[in-house]
């Protein structure tokens, strides 16, 4: 049984995004108006049935972990979209690709030589609490499509040049008429020869094989802003893969994985952190030096503190992206530790605090009793 993950060429934990540009990429290759190989039909409609699966977070679920039996036990349909064939594929292409200068299969076609965009990418990297605080300039490492050197893009080798398709005359469609006891009927499809380019190439470049497009790793740096949060995309204008016939290179975004502090956590703009003081500091009061994103500050902890109690220190949080001078505020908890362990003479000083204690409580219960009885002789 085939594996639906191994049909599209992704990994079993591939994200939503991840598993449509795959279905999109091998979909304009494996399309029988593109494709003329004898299994191209089945292919296709394994394609279809793979990503009909994964793209719904329910299916893809009982795909797990049940298989494509579980899928049929669960009352999903297993035909995939393309099961009842292809005469109405130009509609569902038209919605899959709009945009994205895809194929007009079965209908309209835009000029096979018109400026087509190349597609976005996505990079991943991490970056520290405190970088994602104030800003860095980071080197990312990435590969992309770039027009091939040796034949600027044509597909064809050096010192020649593409020819117009002799069999679609440019055009980049055929038209067959079949006759039927109906009438006639007249089909437009992509042209087998050229795939729908209007070009053939007689001399093939080498360096590409044909494509005009070579694989490309690269170096750049970006500037990350000081405030970005987690899950952050940072665009980066035509770096994506190079367009056809002259179009515009895709972007490429950058997503930003923030490390998790072990001091400060965040909520937006607002920074807190955890203070942990003495039972005496709590009664007594004290200043306390504290950690902040702009370093070591001192902070007053009022006599009588309770536990849980907080300290702001304002503009000690994160800034604003578009207004880096605004700063939201950092958030202390105060937590006031029990001690477990302490000597005997903490322990006769406690002692007496608590006789102390008690002792208050007697005078203030013996007071508030002689009130009474004053009330209820009167």
């Amino acid at each position: 049984m085939a594996d639906y993950y191994e049909i599209l060429g992704v990994s079993k934990d591939a994200s939503k995004d991840e598993i449509k540009s795959a279905f999109r990429k091998k979909a304009r290759e494996l399309h029988p108006d593109v494709n003329k190989a004898p299994d191209a039909e089945e292919k296709f409609k394994e394609l279809g049935k793979a990503y009909e699966t994964l793209s719904d977070d329910n299916k893809r679920a009982t795909y797990d972990r049940y298989g494509e039996d579980g899928l049929r036990n669960a009352g999903f349909d297993t035909g995939g979209p393309f099961a009842g064939g292809f005469g109405d594929l130009n509609d569902i292409f038209e919605s899959f690709f709009g945009g994205f200068g895809g194929f007009g299969f079965g209908g309209g076609r835009q000029d096979p030589n018109a400026p087509i965009p190349g597609d976005d990418l996505r990079t991943d990297i991490e970056i520290t609490f405190e970088e994602a605080a104030f800003g860095v300039t980071h080197e990312i490492e990435f590969t992309h499509l770039e027009n091939c050197p040796e034949c600027g893009g044509t597909g064809a080798e050096k010192g020649s040049q593409p020819v117009t398709c002799p069999t679609c005359h440019g055009s980049g469609q055929v038209q067959t008429v079949t006759r039927t006891p109906l009438g006639a009927f007249s089909q437009i499809t992509v042209c087998p020869d050229c795939r729908g380019t209007g070009k053939k190439i007689t001399n093939v470049c080498k360096a590409c094989k044909g494509s005009g497009k070579v694989e490309k790793e690269k170096k750049i740096e970006i500037k990350i802003p000081a405030g970005v949060d987690n899950m952050s995309k940072i665009r980066v204008a035509q770096e994506g893969d190079a367009g056809t016939n002259g179009g515009r290179a895709g972007d490429l975004y950058v997503v930003l994985h923030v490390k998790p502090s072990e001091y400060f956590k965040r909520d937006g703009l607002t920074v807190f952190s955890q203070l942990e003081i003495s039972p005496a500091q709590a009664v007594l009061g004290d200043e306390i030096t504290v950690k902040t994103l702009d370093g070591d500050k001192t902070i007053q902890i009022n006599s009588g503190t309770q536990n849980g109690s907080t300290v702001k220190i304002k503009g000690a949080g994160m800034p604003v992206i578009s207004r880096p001078s605004q700063r939201g505020d950092q958030i202390v908890i105060v937590n006031v530790k029990i001690p477990t362990n302490i000597s005997d003479e903490e322990k006769q000083l406690y002692k007496r605090l608590y006789e102390i204690n008690t002792n208050k409580k007697y005078e203030q219960t013996s007071i508030l009793d002689k009130v009474k009885g004053v009330f209820n002789n009167a």
